[in-house]
């Protein structure tokens, strides 16, 4: 009957836009890609993986969080994502660290909290080792978020949508120029969150405000501030059953269901502010400023191992496990960043383009204590009824992380050819104390990152080859059975060799070769150390075209990723890296119906190959398949969308992530439709 409604206000949506008057918009020409790269080059000239999605893009294929762009690029997988809870996703199989490999405006903060998206013009993803972009970072790729910048015009868009149950979201998007040298944009929504997982009705909430002022045509100021609060009870995974993967569980079930289960809510404040000042025509400074305060509950009936028959990586073989009460409240992060470049071209037979600088971050977690209490035995089909227990015996670990880098990145253009060079100088200092003033660590360190390429354009294409390094760190987890708990692991160095072709005319198209060397850390409690490497070997290709009424997309990735050395569990070498796999597809086919001007209809695919579930490989995840299907129809100043997610009500395993040393199944979502409306004044 929800489908009738939808379908009916579709229609009805329709017939009001007819009667509309025409408006003609005027989108910003002066919107430029970000730098965050370190090259002023058009990112289809760079001879880097990247990827950027507008807010067109994310709107239309229904991404409301960053673990949604999944659908899009078939290098993107889940990694741990949950509802009610901040994201966490993987790049060509490695996952991405919420400490170090996300920025905002090309500064870093913390993704370990709920991030809107409405007041974001696009997301930016770097597929690789990203080292020198980021200093200690994950080998799998970078994100930056770009915030929507006033525009000349005067622009107002009004947004609704629907899904199924109550879930509704409403935002303002209001774009004033106030005179010649300062414009404002303002940006507020409101979302109702109740999907279709049980016992998950929330609410999310966003204020954001950005400032651009020109004193003259040689400098000027940008400024930006966005508050956000979520709150929302999550979602724990299913798990092994005993030595069994169980068939796919229900989908809406919630094993965080008892009576005292409370929601996480997250909330922040983040704001930049930057200021540019050209030098000539040739050289221009900037001088980049950020700040993050994140404040955090993180609340749940936590399903964690089988004590009866003493094994903690899964659930019982009778579908029992042991129910923790945790809670971690009043959690805060704060991130400190500062950013100073100067960047130029030197003309001549050689061009020269050049950007250097100084970056300076600090971050800092202050906990409290936690509650991680046993309170009884739960079970798979969500029936059983347990006691509180919200004691904060354990506890946390404070820790504050410091970075000061200086780096050059400069390129070299000759004729067709071009050579890229960066590098990256690094000092770091980690320090940690638990909350009760034991287990106090602290190291500094010194590094330098390199990276180098070659490209040389032919007429409608770019080839390139490039070598990278990247370093992480560690802290051994604070909770459970581990030695040296909230202590840093000694850091790891990843190398990356890629070799790749970009096709930039009517035809857009992409293919490269990579593989990656990265240090592997091994979670099993209670160790916690690293043991040998995991060689990964990939290849991805990508296509988008326009044909007559058709536009379609096809989206490719290949990998195998398999550990190699390894002494403490010698017996996992040559075996598949858990929650990987083997292959992702993704493709969509978009047809514009003749005669009726506006009315497109689109079909989505969604593939992923198996995945190892344990390290020994002896436990697979099937792979699955999804469909979706949309019709849209823009008239004058009014967008309308209707989609339904996963048409065949398809029953399978998502993903298979490790927290903490224990095996999850998390299910794909069931059939869910969703309606969207977009006005523009």
């Amino acid at each position: 009957m929800m489908y009738v409604y939808i379908i009916f206000f579709f229609l009805l949506s329709i017939q009001a836009a007819e009667n509309l008057e025409e408006i003609q918009v005027t989108e910003d020409q002066a919107t430029q890609l970000s730098d965050f790269t370190g090259f002023t080059t058009p990112l289809s000239k760079i001879p880097l993986s990247i990827k950027a999605y507008s807010d067109q893009d994310l709107q239309k294929a229904q991404v409301k969080r960053l673990s949604d762009i999944t659908t899009l690029d078939a290098s993107v997988t889940d990694s741990y994502n949950s509802t009610g809870y901040w994201d966490i996703i993987s790049i060509r199989g490695f996952p991405l660290d919420n400490k170090n490999n996300f920025q905002r405006e090309g500064l870093p903060i913390s993704a370990e909290t709920s991030i809107p998206l409405e007041n974001k013009e696009r997301i930016e993803i770097l597929k690789g080792i990203s080292g020198v972009q980021a200093g200690v970072a994950g080998p799998s790729g970078l994100v930056n978020y770009v915030v929507k910048r006033p525009t000349i015009e005067r622009k107002t868009i009004l947004r609704l949508d629907l899904s199924e149950r109550q879930n509704v979201l409403g935002a303002i998007d209001l774009s004033v120029p106030i005179n010649e040298k300062l414009r404002t944009r303002t940006n507020i929504a409101q979302e109702n969150l109740d999907p279709k997982v049980k016992d998950t009705n929330g609410s999310r909430s966003l204020l954001a405000h950005a400032l651009d002022y020109r004193f003259s045509e040689m400098d000027s100021i940008e400024g930006e501030i966005e508050w956000s609060r979520q709150s929302q009870p999550s979602v724990p995974g299913y798990g092994l059953l005993g030595n069994k993967l169980p068939h796919p569980l229900d989908p809406t079930l919630n094993l965080n269901n008892q009576s005292w289960s409370k929601p996480v809510e997250f909330e922040g404040l983040t704001g930049t502010i930057k200021y540019v000042r050209a030098l000539n025509d040739y050289w221009r400074t900037d001088v980049l400023l950020g700040a993050q305060n994140l404040v955090t509950d993180d609340r749940l009936a936590y399903p964690y191992g089988c004590s009866k028959e003493n094994v903690f990586d899964r659930y019982c073989a009778d579908g029992t496990f042991d129910v923790y009460d945790y809670r971690s409240e009043n959690e805060r992060r704060f991130s400190r960043s500062a950013k100073f470049s100067v960047t130029g071209e030197i003309p001549g037979t050689v061009i020269q383009n050049l950007n250097f600088g100084a970056w300076s971050h600090s971050y800092q977690e202050k906990m409290g204590g936690q509650a991680y209490n046993f309170v009884g035995e739960g079970n798979v089909d969500g029936s059983a009824d347990l006691p509180a227990n919200p004691q904060k015996n354990d506890p946390g670990t404070n820790r504050l992380a410091r970075n000061l880098d200086f780096f050059i990145f400069d390129q070299l253009s000759y004729s067709k050819w071009n050579v890229w060079a960066g590098v990256r100088q690094s000092n770091i200092s980690r320090s940690s104390k638990r909350t009760d003033g034991t287990s106090g660590t602290h190291y500094q360190q010194s590094f330098v990152l390199p990276w180098l390429a070659l490209s040389y354009q032919f007429s409608k294409f770019m080839t390139y080859m490039s070598y990278g390094q990247g370093i992480e760190s560690f802290v051994t987890p604070n909770r459970g059975g581990y030695t040296n708990k909230g202590e840093f692991l000694p850091n790891v160095i990843s190398r990356q060799w890629e070799t790749g072709l970009r096709g930039t005319e009517s035809v857009q198209w992409g293919l490269s070769l990579f593989q990656v060397k990265r240090p592997v850390v091994l979670d099993q409690d209670p160790i916690f150390a690293t043991d040998g490497v995991a060689q990964q070997q990939g290849l991805e290709f990508d296509l988008a075209h326009k044909y007559q009424r058709f536009l379609y997309g096809f989206s490719l990735m290949k990998l195998n990723v398999e550990r190699q050395d390894a002494k403490i569990v010698r017996e996992f070498n040559g075996k598949k890296v858990i929650n990987v796999p083997d292959e992702t597809v993704r493709g969509f086919i978009n047809y514009e119906v003749p005669k009726i001007n506006g009315l497109n209809l689109e079909l989505r695919l969604i593939h992923e190959g198996r995945r190892a579930v344990v390290s020994d490989n002896s436990i697979m995840l099937p792979d699955w398949t999804r469909w979706d299907i949309g019709i849209s129809y823009l008239r004058k100043q009014m967008l309308l969308r209707f989609y339904v997610e996963n048409i065949g009500n398809k029953r399978y395993w998502r993903e298979s992530p490790t927290q903490y040393g224990h095996v999850y199944l998390f299910p794909g979502a069931v059939q869910t439709a969703n309606f969207n409306i977009v006005y523009t004044l």
